[in-house]
């Protein structure tokens, strides 16, 4: 099992916030702050690691805010992509989480994991293709500001997904493209996924093996949704 992973992969699809870069960590700071401030407004209680983790984490941004607002009970229009972020609509609330992440990834920049960048360069020494999933819209300039772009054969993000009306992820209709874009069939690549419904829709999309990243502490939760083996870093397979 070289890269601790089975002889027959050849093709590695990783998610990235959360498993290439630390930036989920700031995707969580920027959705708890979207969604407590509409919470305070109607003296709900605040937005949880636990609501982050089975609402929203992995999911596509509009997605994310009609699961956790259907999890509140809390129901607003749809409203339209360009809605303002001030705007009392899905869209509204999701475009408010993008400002707020972009001015984040501004003043704080992005770091790769160190562990990760080792196994991108494993990876590609290995002659396995590379390729990106991700539900972020963000995708291409946190490659780049990680200085990740190179390793990257092929990237589906949101803006593909929106754009090719691609169901999210915990479907696995963006894994599904990622392969086809590598040329591989599902069952020779591996998914690499620390997000609950990520895990979920490497496993529903038939792939040949599924890398749970724990970042969170959910280890058994990652297994239980589809995981074949949960690490901390990824260095621990190399």
């Amino acid at each position: 099992m070289p890269l601790g992973l089975p002889d027959s992969i050849t093709a590695c699809l990783f998610d990235l916030d959360g498993v290439l870069t630390s930036t989920a960590v700031l995707h969580r700071r920027a959705w708890k702050r979207t969604f407590d401030d509409l919470l305070r407004l109607r003296g709900e209680p605040l937005f949880t690691e636990s609501d982050y983790a089975r609402f929203v984490d992995g999911r596509p941004r509009y997605d994310g805010v009609r699961e956790f607002l259907a999890s509140r009970g809390i129901t607003l229009p749809e409203g339209a992509p360009e809605d303002p972020p001030d705007a009392a609509t899905v869209h509204g609330v999701g475009n408010l989480k993008n400002d707020l992440l972009e001015a984040i990834l501004r003043h704080e920049g992005v770091t790769p994991y160190p562990g990760t960048v080792r196994y991108l360069e494993a990876a590609r020494a290995a002659g396995l293709d590379i390729g990106v999933v991700t539900s972020s819209a963000n995708a291409e300039k946190v490659l780049d500001a990680a200085g990740l772009t190179g390793f990257v054969q092929a990237r589906v993000d949101g803006v593909v997904i929106a754009r090719d009306g691609l169901k999210g992820k915990p479907a696995p209709d963006s894994f599904l493209v990622g392969a086809r874009l590598l040329g591989v069939e599902p069952a020779r690549a591996a998914v690499f996924e620390d997000a609950l419904a990520g895990v979920q829709a490497g496993r529903a999309g038939g792939f040949g093996h599924v890398v749970g990243v724990d970042r969170a502490g959910q280890r058994e939760e990652l297994l239980r949704h589809g995981a074949d083996v949960v690490v901390d870093d990824l260095a621990e397979l190399l």
